[in-house]
Formats: structure tokens, C-alpha cells, sequence
């Protein structure tokens, strides 16, 4: 891996900086038991980086089950309704092992931060960890057309930071983030499994195994 001269640091949340995975399980779950759709863990996996409406569509379709765009919204607004209550809970304790450490380490070497989240709920989960001012800016899905796979949630993060897109890390820790890092032409830094994720340029189990001297050239004053 060549390091490079990078300008700023465009993190997902869900699964990167905190694991807000089990509230949209549960969430999911709840719904698709209501639909007796067949819903379990290892489904719930195909979820990652997928937007809200995207993964209905997935469990719908495991269940062979065909709702007009109205009864979608409705499905769609009781899940979100079901998650709002769960992370209402949510505190800085949420976060994960190395987040607070990487997100100090990037503003120390005076990096851009930036948050690319298809969640509508980023700013409620951002808040409820403490960590708001931490980021120069957020995308979430309420300021997009698509969601990852699609480059547009990282392109649009790049242009807010004004910072060209090859010299931003995107780390994310879904396929289809990753996916959407690359197509933005950026370096993609994945989070878990390199056999899951190998598509990125470099995996690491978790944000307390972030280095940021394994990615610049120099290293900060």
C-alpha cells in the first residue's frame, strides 16, 4: 500500500464509529416477524450500507411479498418509529473501542473529518455520542438522491470538505460502502473481515487498530 498525501478522513458511522447494527436488527426483525417474513442474522448482514427503503425492498422480496408505495412509506415509518425508541439509549459509552482515539489523531494531523451515512437518524446518533462538533460535515440520506453502492453520499462529502475526492480515506465497513468509496475514487479503508471485504485497499478489525502514520507520507507536526 502507497501512502499518500491525504487531506481529509470521510468515516460511516453504523459499524465504523459506533454499532448501531443490533438497534436496526431488532428494528428489521420486529417488522419482518409482523410480516411473517423469515428474518435472522445472517440476512440482516445483506442490510449493511443498504438505505432504509433499499433494504425493505430486500426483505420484502425474501418473502415474495409485492406493497404498493404507500403501504412501503407505512412499513418503512414504523420501522424507523421502532429504532428512534431504540437508540433513544444510545450514550458516548455507544462508542466504539478507537473511535474517540482516530477521530483525535485525524483533527491532530489538521485533516478534514467528514460522516457519510445513509441513515436519516445520523445527526440523533451523533448527538447522543457526544460527537457532533468532531466533523467539518455530514452527509446522511436526507441530502441525497442515492444511496452506496452509488459514489454520490462520498463525492458530495468531498465537495463540502473541498477536498479533492483521490485525496480522501473513506473507511467503511459494509461491501457496498466500500463499493461506494471506490467508485468515488477514493482509498477505501475497510472495517472487519478482509474475506467479506475484499474490495477495499487495506482492512483492520476495528478503529483501535487505526494508525494514521500507516497512510500519510509524512506525519503531522
Amino acid at each position: 500500500m502507497a501512502k499518500s498525501d491525504f487531506k481529509a478522513v470521510i468515516f460511516d458511522l453504523d459499524g465504523v464509529l459506533t454499532d448501531t447494527a443490533r438497534y436496526h436488527y431488532l428494528a428489521w426483525k420486529q417488522l419482518a416477524n409482523s410480516l411473517d417474513i423469515p428474518f435472522d442474522e445472517a440476512f440482516n448482514e445483506e442490510l449493511k450500507g443498504v438505505d432504509r427503503m433499499g433494504s425493505l425492498d430486500l426483505i420484502l422480496a425474501r418473502g415474495n411479498r409485492t406493497c404498493s408505495l404507500e403501504q412501503k412509506l407505512e412499513l418503512a415509518h414504523a420501522k424507523n418509529s421502532h429504532y428512534q425508541q431504540l437508540i433513544e439509549t444510545m450514550s458516548p459509552t455507544d462508542l466504539l473501542p478507537g473511535a474517540m482515539a482516530t477521530l483525535n489523531a485525524v483533527r491532530q494531523a489538521d485533516l478534514m473529518i467528514g460522516l457519510a451515512s445513509v441513515s436519516k437518524n445520523a445527526f440523533t446518533v451523533l448527538d447522543r455520542l457526544g460527537i457532533t462538533d468532531w466533523f467539518d460535515y455530514v452527509v446522511d440520506a436526507n441530502t441525497i438522491k442515492n444511496g452506496k453502492p452509488d459514489p454520490e453520499i462520498f463525492l458530495v462529502a468531498a465537495d463540502r470538505l473541498a477536498v479533492a475526492p483521490q485525496a480522501c480515506l473513506g473507511v467503511e465497513d459494509s461491501v457496498a460502502g466500500i463499493r461506494s468509496i471506490k467508485s468515488a475514487g477514493m482509498f477505501a479503508l475497510g472495517i472487519g473481515n478482509p474475506a467479506i471485504l475484499e474490495e477495499a485497499d487495506m482492512v483492520i478489525p476495528g478503529l483501535d487498530h487505526f494508525r494514521l502514520s500507516d497512510f500519510l507520507l509524512s506525519e503531522p507536526a
